[in-house]
């Protein structure tokens, strides 16, 4: 499956998968909720960096997923700590992430810019930042607004 993801442009998230410094993502709530148990190794992540602009601009494939599930605020804290060498959390990220009952972080590799593409915004409406599309290739012809050659 292909998912799109929006990620944070203020802590350079995009720039620092790009350049290596980062090698997994990470999303966390207090109940289970996107991408937790969507992700599966092999699929490929579409990210955008800037969600007003909504364009795509590079993808990586899940080399791995771990998903926890009702963790209590030590481990949540445990499990973040043990990954920040890979995650690369600020410490307002860290600070926003450690203590959630549901974590899903997920290893990347292969990551690379894109030409970037614009998306029809009306198709991801809500207030979520993951987005399971199934393959991007068959939803590109109905659901994206495509300018230019692409390669992905």
């Amino acid at each position: 499956m292909d998912h799109v993801v929006c990620l944070d442009s203020e802590i350079n998230e995009l720039e620092d998968l790009l350049s290596g410094i980062k090698t997994m993502i990470i999303r966390g709530a207090d109940r289970r909720r996107l991408p937790y148990g969507s992700v599966k190794e092999g699929d490929i992540l579409y990210f955008i960096s800037n969600r007003e602009r909504g364009k795509i601009d590079a993808r990586g494939v899940v080399s791995s997923v771990f998903c926890s599930d009702n963790l209590s605020e030590e481990e949540s804290f445990e499990v973040i700590i043990r990954n920040q060498d890979k995650l690369q959390l600020p410490d307002k990220e860290f600070e926003k992430l450690a203590g959630k009952r549901c974590l899903t972080l997920i290893s990347l590799n292969d990551i690379k810019e894109v030409e970037p593409f614009q998306i029809d915004k009306k198709d991801f409406q809500g207030p979520d930042d993951w987005f399971p599309i199934g393959k991007i290739d068959k939803i590109i012809s109905r659901s994206f607004n495509i300018t230019g050659t692409h390669s992905f």
